[in-house]
C-alpha cells in the first residue's frame, strides 16, 4: 500500500505552556539502514515531553523534533537492513522522538512485541518506562535477589511500573505518593508500604520496615532536599539513582555518610544513548520483564487517553499531578 507524502503530528510552536501543542501537517519520515516506519496508533505521554515543550530538554541530533518517545502500532515500512521484524506487526517501540504523530521512525533493535492480550494503547505505555526502570535499578544500581527498593513518586508512570517489576522479580519494595488514592494504588500494584510523604516520615518508616538497616536501592526523580534524607534511608552499600530532579538539582550532601557507609550515588538519561545501548535493554526486557507481562504479572495503568489532537488536555493533565499511571495519545 502506497504511504501518504504527508501526516498529522503535534509540533511544539514555541517553547511554553500546553496551549504550545498544535497539530499540523508535517512531511512523512522516512525510515533509514537498520529502522523501521510504525503506523503509530498510540503514543505514551512522558515527563521528557513536558520538559522538551517548555525548551529544557534538547533534542539529540539527527532525532525528530516532534515530541513523543513511546509508541505501539503497526510496521508500516523496513529500512535497508532490518530482518527481525516484517510489515504488518504489531510492535511497541522506544522512539529517539516523533511519536506524537500518524508515522514514526525507530530503530528496529528498540522494538519489542506487543505482549500478549494488550491492547495497542496499553502497549503503548511501557516502552519509556521500562528501559528507564531497567536501566537503572537493575543495571545501573544492581539491584540483587532479596535486595529491597524504594520508589520516589511510586503513582507516577515510571513509579506503577518500577514496583511491579520489583515485585513480579522478588523484591520486597516501598514507594512515596502524595495521598492516601495514589498510596493504595502503590500498596495494589506490589509495595510493602506506601508512604504518603506530606504526612509520613519515609526516613522513619523505611528504617522501621527493615529492622533499621534501610533499603539497598533508591529510585529517585525529586531530588533537591530528599537527597541527604534519601541517604539517611539507605542501608550500607546502598545505591541512589537519579533520573529527574522535580525537586531541584542542588542538594547540601554530607559525604562523611557516603564514605564510611560505602554509598552509590548515580544518575542517568536515557534519550541521549546510542541506539546499542537501548538495544541491549530491549534484548534484557524481552528475556526478563516481557514474559511476566504476558502472564499478567506485570500489567500496564493507563489512566488517562486523549486523542492526537488534544495533546495540550494530557499535557495539562501530567503537569498537574493528578493521574495515577500512564496518560497515553490516541492516533486515528
Amino acid at each position: 500500500m502506497a504511504l501518504p507524502s504527508e501526516m498529522q503530528a503535534v509540533t511544539i510552536t514555541a517553547p511554553g505552556g500546553p496551549e504550545v501543542l498544535r497539530i499540523a501537517a508535517h512531511p512523512m519520515p522516512q525510515p533509514q539502514a537498520g529502522e523501521v516506519l510504525i503506523a503509530v496508533a498510540a503514543a505514551g505521554v512522558n515527563r521528557p515531553d513536558v520538559l522538551q515543550r517548555q525548551g529544557k530538554y534538547p533534542v539529540p541530533k539527527g532525532a525528530s523534533s516532534l515530541p513523543g518517545l513511546e509508541v505501539a502500532g503497526t510496521i508500516a515500512a523496513l529500512g535497508e537492513g532490518v530482518t527481525e521484524w516484517k510489515v504488518g506487526d504489531s510492535v511497541c517501540a522506544l522512539t529517539p522522538g516523533g511519536g506524537y504523530a500518524q508515522y514514526c521512525v525507530a530503530p528496529a533493535s528498540s522494538c519489542l512485541p506487543v505482549p500478549r492480550g494488550l491492547t495497542l494503547v496499553e502497549a503503548a505505555s511501557l516502552p519509556e518506562t521500562c528501559f528507564t526502570v531497567w536501566s537503572n535499578v537493575w543495571d545501573r544500581a544492581a539491584l540483587q535477589a532479596g535486595e529491597t527498593l524504594l520508589v520516589q513518586g511510586g503513582s507516577s508512570g515510571i513509579g506503577v511500573t518500577a514496583i511491579q517489576m520489583a515485585r513480579a522479580l522478588g523484591h520486597p519494595v516501598f514507594a512515596t505518593a502524595g495521598s492516601p488514592e495514589k498510596c493504595a494504588a502503590c500498596e495494589s500494584l506490589g509495595a510493602t508500604r506506601a508512604i504518603n510523604y506530606k504526612t509520613e516520615d519515609f526516613v522513619a518508616i523505611v528504617k522501621e520496615s527493615t529492622g533499621g538497616r534501610g533499603v539497598n536501592v533508591i529510585l529517585d526523580m525529586v531530588g533537591g532536599e530528599y537527597i541527604p534524607r534519601e541517604l539517611d534511608a539507605l542501608a550500607d552499600d546502598g545505591r541512589l539513582v537519579f533520573i529527574a530532579f522535580l525537586g531541584g538539582a542542588k542538594a547540601a550532601v554530607n559525604f562523611g555518610q557516603v564514605l564510611l557507609r560505602r554509598l552509590t550515588i548515580s544518575g542517568s538519561t536515557l534519550r541521549p544513548r546510542p541506539i546499542a545501548f537501548k538495544a541491549a535493554i530491549a534484548r534484557q526486557l524481552r528475556e526478563r520483564v516481557w514474559p511476566l507481562i504476558d502472564t499478567g504479572a506485570i500489567k500496564p495503568v493507563v489512566h488517562a487517553t486523549y486523542p492526537l489532537g488534544e495533546a495540550a488536555r494530557a499535557h495539562a493533565l501530567m503537569e498537574s499531578g493528578a493521574h495515577i499511571g500512564k496518560i497515553v495519545l490516541t492516533v486515528s
